[in-house]
């Protein structure tokens, strides 16, 4: 059976892969737990379910997104019908990160193999756990020749992007972003990069302040920091700060009670090198709150930090982690400049009452994408585009557009032959005047 061509297999190899997911449930959850204890909700939340529901979509729609969309013809070409192809690139590579281990490594493997393409996945050896449940999926449902889960460390991966691809799906850190893309050019491989950078949350004095922290706190300590568009840091009005700094602090007592470290509902920094490079984000800050660690079980408690500088280290690295740094402003000024003195980011988060401030943000800033009044939310609508911008990523998915990212969009004109205007063929002697008249017309 032909997987390229023949969209009936492709679908029945989802429904497969949607069965084989529910049927291991469990042990994703259990695996994702052993990797860096990720809270069992968190992990249906963010994993298994997010997978489940794409799959679901995928399925539901694969038939109209893969059958050839007819276009308005050109009169020029009259007569003729015009159509879009739906064509797989071929050879595609996955990369992708620990974060979130089976969501971000399922997801683009979901809509490669929609698309028709072949798959070779490369899952984070971080979380061998989640990978080793991956693997096993992964040979239930597909032939070898099809989709093949390849484990192992950087060196791996290095090897792996010595090879031509036909297309490289990548998510993770910036600096690995511009090696997959230098990789990629060798062979003018066509690439998404879905990397990070600091995300910026503005709470201003109009906006509702207990809701703010509350959806500002769940954003940051879910998965303990640890994804790509939480809030990297705040910039809040002066006038309110110190009543919000209260509000943050009793929101994640209200989350995960005075003592973090024995909250069934808070994941662990993923290993030690990047619980180290966390601490070494809080020297010479001045913490508000939070700061306990463990070295032992890899805790970080949730750490409100005040006024940071803006040349420390917390300020000039992606924290990744439940770090976040509170600073105040007076004037839109200074958060124009303070935003604007970093990359592109990948999320912008703003919570305010004022619509007008509300348009100018949005307005004046590029960035992958956001919400008003929330914070990660905007992943959950398959509708619209996840994806960044400069530095924080190229090429956006999610929905029909993971299955367009995949896919070569091939041209074709259909011509009529019962019709042949002569105007086009040489010789072109006495033709020029006649052609301009036409071209000005239409």
């Amino acid at each position: 059976m032909n997987h390229k061509t023949n969209i009936k297999y492709r679908k029945e190899s989802l429904i497969k892969l949607l069965h084989a997911i529910t049927k291991h449930e469990d042990a994703i959850i259990k695996a994702l737990y052993d990797d860096f204890r990720k809270p069992a909700f968190e992990a249906v939340l963010t994993e298994t379910n997010y997978v489940i529901s794409d799959l679901k979509e995928t399925i539901k729609n694969i038939n109209s997104w893969a059958k050839p969309k007819k276009v308005w013809p050109s009169i020029i070409n009259f007569p003729s019908s015009d159509y879009i192809y739906s064509e797989p690139y071929g050879n595609v590579l996955i990369l992708s990160p620990w974060n979130y281990p089976f969501q971000l490594a399922l997801c683009p493997l979901v809509a490669a193999v929609a698309a028709g393409n072949k798959v070779t996945l490369k899952p984070s050896e971080l979380t061998p756990n989640t990978s080793k449940i991956i693997a096993k999926i992964i040979s239930e449902v597909f032939p070898a020749k099809e989709v093949v889960v390849v484990t192992g460390d950087a060196t791996i991966a290095a090897e792996l992007l010595k090879k031509r691809w036909d297309y490289i799906f990548f998510t993770g850190s910036v600096p690995v972003g511009k090696i997959v893309a230098r990789a990629a050019a060798e062979n003018l491989t066509p690439v998404t990069l879905e990397l990070g950078g600091k995300s910026p949350c503005i709470v201003d004095e109009t906006a509702n302040l207990e809701l703010s922290a509350k959806r500002i706190i769940w954003g940051k300590i879910i998965n303990a920091g640890q994804t790509c568009v939480a809030p990297d840091y705040i910039l809040v009005s002066h006038k309110v700060k110190d009543s919000f700094v209260k509000l943050l602090i009793q929101e994640i007592k209200n989350a995960l009670g005075t003592n973090p470290a024995d909250s069934p509902d808070y994941a662990r920094i993923i290993n030690l090198k990047n619980w180290q490079r966390q601490l070494s984000l809080l020297e010479n800050q001045h913490i508000i709150y939070g700061g306990q660690s463990n070295i032992d079980t890899l805790f970080l408690a949730p750490t409100l930090l005040d006024e940071p500088k803006m040349d420390s280290k917390v300020m000039q690295e992606e924290i990744f982690g439940p770090i976040l740094p509170i600073i105040s402003y007076e004037t839109i000024n200074e958060v124009e400049k303070i935003i604007s003195s970093f990359d592109k980011p990948l999320s912008l988060y703003l919570f305010s009452e004022n619509k007008t401030f509300v348009d100018d943000v949005l307005l004046k800033y590029s960035f992958g994408g956001g919400c008003i009044n929330d914070t990660v939310v905007h992943l959950v609508n398959n509708r619209l585009p996840f994806g960044g911008v400069g530095t924080s990523g190229m090429g956006a998915y999610h929905g029909k557009l993971s299955f367009d990212i995949f896919s070569h969009k091939k041209s074709v004109v259909k011509r009529g032959t019962w019709l042949d205007l002569p105007l086009r063929y040489a010789p072109y002697k006495d033709k020029l005047k006649t052609i301009r008249k036409v071209l000005n017309w239409l």
